[in-house]
């Protein structure tokens, strides 16, 4: 039978970037239909989804995660080919190895594993599989769950195969992530020749005020589980290229990693507050990345620091730091929901790899707690 080691190496010499699946998510298929599992394809646009089922009785434990990688960056930069899956001093190299074809094949593989040995199991089990996850994040998993609500389908637990490990493997289990608000900013102003100070309107300098101002400000004090909401500026662009106009605009990029302290309404009216203040004529467009969402200590993160330690004598701590994951569509039809997988030093990076062993750990910790939900 294949091993979670054989199926990673399989799925990661798939050339699978946004929003290509290459047929990896037909291999996981042929894995699990022998022992019950029914696939169900849900397509939108060109991005390919699988829905794959087994029972239909509660408890619903789904293991969530995605086929697509982000593209491999400069080849001649790589040590190995980003899709050949070299296996060389105990890592496995290539694009997607950790992030996060690892823990696909892993739950993959536990899932099979389980009903293998478990053939009486209560409950049912599942795959939410997406090709978008590293993309858009239009079309995949916030889609599939837009299905599944419409039709009532009800899920009482969900693992998402992220790697979640930090310093050790096991060391780290994501109960929630923050939210992502992103503002759009143009400061107008009048262009014209910066020898002439009295007949324009400079953008970068009516702004400067009070951007100091959104950088100074203090947000939230987060909670007894999230960090404080930061803002950061990621792109300022002003100025024609030429030394002598001022610029007639200056357009900023912003965004906040806000906790469950702060709300996507309450960060926008203080931010337009701010502006206002400052008497700056602005258009501000703002992008809803996600809401922050929190499974607090409860029977699932339990159960899963319990097999953890079990495995591997590691004491799993709770943390909600790092980026947005598809979590954050999950956690709308999921009251529990947390993330756990490979140790994360390398994802996006040139040499992307995973630790073959963390891999087969992978597999049996999540077999582990399987065992401890549906038997």
């Amino acid at each position: 039978m294949t091993t979670a080691v054989e199926l990673t190496v399989d799925l990661v010499q798939r050339d699978s970037i946004t929003p290509d699946d290459k047929g990896c998510q037909e291999r996981l298929v042929e894995e699990l239909a022998p022992v019950g599992f029914t696939p169900e394809w849900m397509p939108f646009a060109e991005v390919k989804n699988l829905w794959l089922r087994k029972g239909t009785q509660a408890p619903l434990v789904v293991f969530a995660g995605h086929t697509d990688v982000v593209p491999t960056g400069p080849i001649e930069r790589w040590e190995t080919p980003p899709f050949s899956a070299t296996i060389k001093d105990g890592k496995l190299y290539g694009r997607g190895a950790s992030d996060m074809k690892a823990g696909v094949a892993a739950f993959t593989i536990a899932c099979r594993e389980f009903v293998e040995e478990h053939p009486n199991h209560k409950g049912s089990l599942a795959l939410l599989i997406t090709s978008d996850e590293e993309g858009p994040s239009i079309n995949g998993t916030v889609k599939v769950c837009e299905t599944l609500k419409a039709r009532g389908e009800q899920l009482d637990y969900c693992i998402v195969g992220e790697p979640s490990s930090s310093k050790v493997f096991g060391d780290t289990i994501k109960n929630g992530r923050r939210g992502s608000l992103t503002g759009d900013l143009t400061i107008k102003g009048k262009q014209g020749h910066v020898a002439y100070p009295e007949k324009v309107r400079n953008p970068i300098h009516l702004g400067a005020a009070a951007i100091a101002e959104l950088v100074a400000t203090e947000w939230d004090n987060g909670n007894d589980y999230f960090p404080a909401t930061t803002f950061q500026i990621s792109n300022y662009h002003a100025g024609t290229g030429a030394t002598n106009v001022v610029p007639g605009a200056a357009k900023i990029v912003f965004n906040f990693r806000f906790s469950t302290a702060s709300t996507p309404d309450s960060l926008k009216q203080r931010v337009h507050a701010i502006l206002d203040k400052h008497n700056l004529d602005y258009e501000l467009v703002w992008t809803l990345g996600g809401e922050p969402f929190l499974t607090e200590s409860g029977i699932l993160t339990r159960m899963m620091q319990e097999a953890i330690f079990e495995e591997t004598g590691v004491q799993a701590e709770l943390s909600t730091t790092g980026g947005t994951s598809d979590g954050r569509f999950i956690a709308k039809i999921c009251p529990q929901i947390l993330e756990f997988g490979t140790t994360n030093a390398s994802i996006h990076q040139v040499n992307e790899h995973v630790v073959v062993d963390e891999v087969t750990k992978l597999k049996d910790i999540y077999k582990r707690l399987l065992v401890k939900l549906l038997t």
